[in-house]
This record gives structure tokens, sequence and C-alpha cells, in this order.
């Protein structure tokens, strides 16, 4: 198998959509000899602020002299960001090598009738052959969609169940009350295992207490509240939680301190799994993280920030973060959406603080809200809208309308499936601006 095949393999699965339910997945896993037995885990489920926590964790965890394995989806740039060690996504021949057995063990499970893994578990069963083939120490496992029944699920061996902020989305899986939604995010507790939550909303937390309770783990709250003397910076932040004074962090949004206070409370339950980790390697780990597209500065003349705000709650933290950041500036939109996902909501949070919203179509055919019917949608809430016919027009309509103002501000935010294109559509276009600067400059 080759690159070009294995890219043709996995968008052949891509229709199959996701199902929900573990029976086909410990299936596929047994047809490998089940290689995440052999792994240590760190779950981590929620609606908003998974792939932060993340990042944080894995890198304090590599500070500290662990070979660390990531999971995440979706990704930003590149399709091979899934499956990352140490924070190097894996090779061409990587993925061929690791896809080859998974392809050949779903194939055999389909001719006999014993089921055909969709995209998500056979990306899962990848995942698990290369982490424990590079002998990870330990693997964080961001869940898909839910938990209980969400293919990463099929793990057993997690040393600890990790909650970030859960509030509404995906209802029509999951359940249309936060009630079920928690519920179903519960189901990645194991047996004894450390369970640390961000504070959630009283019935949020009552049903994870009770989940870890049901399982005898050792519930742990991350409380934001804990965290004092919070400065907050467009180019660092820093806080103070309970012995560790002055922590630093290079990720913006005022939401961030929440997910790198419940990262901090996991690698302290990790500590007391027997993990080493020195403060010194805590705080440059907290400061190293990266997690791209979550208010992430792309640009700086203007700045210029792309963020992965696709429901109601992250619509919610965004605009707070706008509203704290950027107080009396103008500010322009690029947004992007789904057509499964609350786009009004998004918009009612939001659009009050733009000056002008240009819309774009993200690069997902079967679930993509075209450009012209985001616009008609965002026109309720404001005047001043433009639907771009693609994500290098919507760029260069925002940096004409910023005009000479040095304190303008671009937002590009929605689905995560264009931020990649937009990233790169900005950082191009800087290049060229910087090299023909500095021709001119030197002439």
């Amino acid at each position: 198998m080759n690159y070009r095949e294995a890219m043709q393999y996995i968008d052949e699965l891509r229709p199959l959509g996701s199902v929900m339910g573990l029976d086909t997945m410990r299936r596929l896993c047994a047809a490998l000899g089940d290689p995440q037995d052999k792994l240590k885990f760190v779950h981590i489920a929620g609606t908003n602020g998974k792939g932060s926590t993340l990042a944080y964790i894995s890198t304090i965890m590599q500070e500290a002299g662990y070979r660390v394995g990531r999971y995440i989806s979706p990704t930003v740039k590149d399709y091979r960001e899934r499956f990352q060690v140490n924070g190097r996504e894996i090779t061409q021949s990587g993925l061929c090598k690791y896809l080859e057995p998974v392809k050949a063990a779903a194939e055999r499970m389909e001719a006999e009738g014993d089921g055909q893994p969709t995209l998500f578990e056979v990306e899962t069963a990848v995942a698990f052959l290369y982490f424990l083939d590079k002998e990870c120490d330990l693997v964080v496992l961001e869940t898909g969609l839910g938990g209980a029944l969400d293919a990463t699920n099929v793990v057993s061996t997690t040393l600890a169940a990790v909650f970030a902020s859960i509030s509404m989305d995906h209802m029509d899986i999951l359940g249309e009350s936060l009630e079920e939604i928690a519920l179903a995010k519960s189901g990645i507790i194991k047996n004894k295992c450390y369970v640390i939550s961000t504070k959630q909303t009283p019935e949020v937390m009552k049903i994870l207490r009770q989940s870890a309770l049901l399982k005898k783990g050792k519930f742990l709250t991350a409380d934001i509240s804990r965290a004092k003397r919070i400065r907050y910076g467009v180019t660092k932040q820093s806080f103070d939680y309970d012995k560790y004074k002055d922590l630093e962090i290079s990720m913006l949004g005022q939401f961030q301190i929440e997910n790198a206070v419940l990262a901090v409370e996991t690698v302290l339950a990790l500590i007391r799994c027997g993990f080493k980790v020195p403060e010194e390697k805590l705080r440059r780990g907290l400061f190293g993280a990266k997690w791209p597209g979550r208010f992430d500065v792309i640009a700086k003349r203007p700045l210029f920030i792309a963020d992965g705000a696709h429901n109601e709650d992250a619509a919610k933290k965004l605009a707070e973060s706008i509203r704290f950041y950027f107080t009396n500036r103008k500010i322009i939109y690029i947004m992007g959406m789904l057509q499964d996902k609350e786009y009004d909501k998004v918009i009612r949070h939001t659009s009050t603080l733009a000056s002008h919203i240009i819309t774009v179509t993200p690069p997902v055919k079967e679930r993509a809200l075209p450009a012209l019917e985001l616009a008609q949608a965002a026109r309720e809430y404001h005047r001043a809208v433009t639907a771009a016919d693609s994500v290098q027009e919507a760029v260069e309509i925002a940096y004409l309308l910023t005009g000479k103002d040095k304190d303008a501000v671009i937002v590009a935010f929605g689905s995560l499936s264009y931020l990649g294109e937009l990233m790169d559509t900005v950082g191009h276009r800087d290049t060229i601006r910087r090299d023909t600067h500095g021709r001119s400059e030197k002439n």
C-alpha cells in the first residue's frame, strides 16, 4: 500500500458515516491482537476544550521525559495530524504501514458478515497499533463523539477520565438534555480510575460524580475559582493554582485558563499513578502547549484570529474573549458552518460584535452549509453580510475591510474543516507581503 492508495481507501470509508456502538470496534481490535490493552490512557470527553486540554497534558508529560501518543479529531491542516507521538504526526509511510493490517482485518470482517468498520473505527485501530509499536508510555485520547458508545471507548486501561466543558451538542445522537449528554460522556469512566472534571453545571457534576462512584473512581474537580492572580494577555497569560505560582500559558482566550487548570489537576493525578513530573517540566509543558485553530493568532498586522467555535457554548466563549481582548476595536468576521450545527445560535451570540460578516462554504461535501444560506441567516441579525465564493476571496475581502485601521481584528471561526485552508491562505499572503516589503526597503 502506498500513500495514494491509503488515502483512496480512507475516502472510500467516509460515506459510511458514524455508527455508535462498540461491537464492531471490539471485533476489529481483537483481530489485531487488542493493541489497546497494552497501553495506558488519559481519555478526554467534553463538548468544548478537549483539544486544548489534550495539548496541555501531552506536552507536559512529553517535557517530563515520557513518550506520549496523541489521538485527535478533527484535524486542521493535514489528515495525519490525527496520529502523533511527542507532537510529531505520523509519516506517510507510517500511515501505510499501520493502515494495511487494519484494512485487511476490516475486509475479512465484512466478508465473514461480521460488520463493516467505519472510518473512525479504522482510524482508531490504526492509532492503537501505531502507539504500541512506538512504545508510548502514555496515550492521550480524545473521544470522537460522546463517550460510552464512541469507538475510543474500547479501551479498558484508562488511568484518568477527563471531562472538559459539557454543553448542548449532537443532541440527535447523545440526547436532548444536558443530563443525557453528560450520561453518554460519563461512559469513558473505567473501574478505579481517576475522574477529573472542570467545574460543570450542577446537573452535569451530579451525573459525573455518580458515575465515578459506581466505578469506584477517585473524583477530582478542577475548579477555576481556585485559580488566583489571573493575568490575561495577547502574547501570554498567567495564573496561580494551589501550590503553583505564576504558571504561564501561550494559548489565548479566557477559557484557556480553565483548560490549563484541568490539565494541571490531571497531571497531579498521573503523579499519584507513579509518573514523575517535576514542577519545572510542568511549567515548560504548559507554556509550550499549542493547539491550532483555538483562538489562534495566525497574523499580526492586522491581528487575525482563527477559532473553531461551531456550537452555542463555544460561540458564547468566543464572544466573551472578543469583548475582553478587543473592546472598542473594529471586528471583521469570516464564518463557515456545517448544516447540522446550531449556526443560528452561533450567529446570535457573536453577530453584535462584528462590523462586517463574511461567509464561506466549508469543504465538507455532505454537511457543508452554503455561504449564501449562512449569509441569509446572518442577515437576520446583521446588516453588513457578504457571501464569498472561496476562502481566498473571504480573506481578501476581510483585509480590504480593515482598511488602514491598525487596530482592526479579523476573526475567522466555525467549522475546523476550512480553517486549515484559511491559515495557509493568510500565511502565503503574509509571506508575499513581507517579501515585497523587504525588497522595497532594500531598493
